[in-house]
């Protein structure tokens, strides 16, 4: 099958999913990539350094996305940065640690593990496992009490629901 044909046959698809949401979805599903043509790097080694990098660092505008996404001039700025200390000889963990030094370590993505962010690590597994404990603590304690049995006055309502059904 030609491309042209794996083309159209993937935008058919598509429509038939989504019907007009299509074009949407096609442009929700795209990679996200706002490296300028005159920020990337001659030497291609540099330059899946620098991206690997961009995808791990915080845009300080947009929050949660990473600079290697972002439009925004600070985004810009900062994979600039990150391109100059690489073309200069440090290593990933020096680029890292300049720019954690500069802006903190809100600029990671993904925060470093350490006594001072201890809590944010551990509070997830640690709610997950209580959360955990307290089901299974209910559904125990559900399954071993036993129903109350009915008294004489519940009984006989139900036998008269059950007689005026049969009669």
């Amino acid at each position: 099958m030609s491309a042209v044909r794996r083309l159209a046959a993937g935008a058919l698809a598509l429509v038939l999913a989504f019907g007009p949401a299509a074009p949407l979805v096609l442009v929700a599903t795209a990679p996200a990539v706002a490296v300028q043509p005159d920020e990337v790097m001659t030497d291609p080694v540099l330059e899946a350094r620098a991206r690997a990098l961009s995808e791990s660092l915080r845009c300080m505008v947009c929050q949660n996305q990473s600079i290697d996404d972002s439009d925004a001039p600070l985004a810009r700025d900062l994979r600039l940065i990150v391109r100059e200390r690489l073309a200069a000889g440090d290593s990933d963990a020096a680029v890292i640690d300049f720019l954690v030094a500069r802006y903190g370590e809100f600029v990671l993505l993904e925060p470093r593990f350490g006594l001072h962010t201890l809590i944010l690590w551990l509070a997830a597994p640690v709610l997950l496992v209580a959360g955990g404990l307290l089901a299974w603590r209910v559904v125990a304690r559900r399954s071993r009490a036993a129903p109350a049995p009915l008294t004489e006055e519940e009984e006989r309502a139900i036998a008269a629901v059950v007689d005026e059904t049969k009669g």
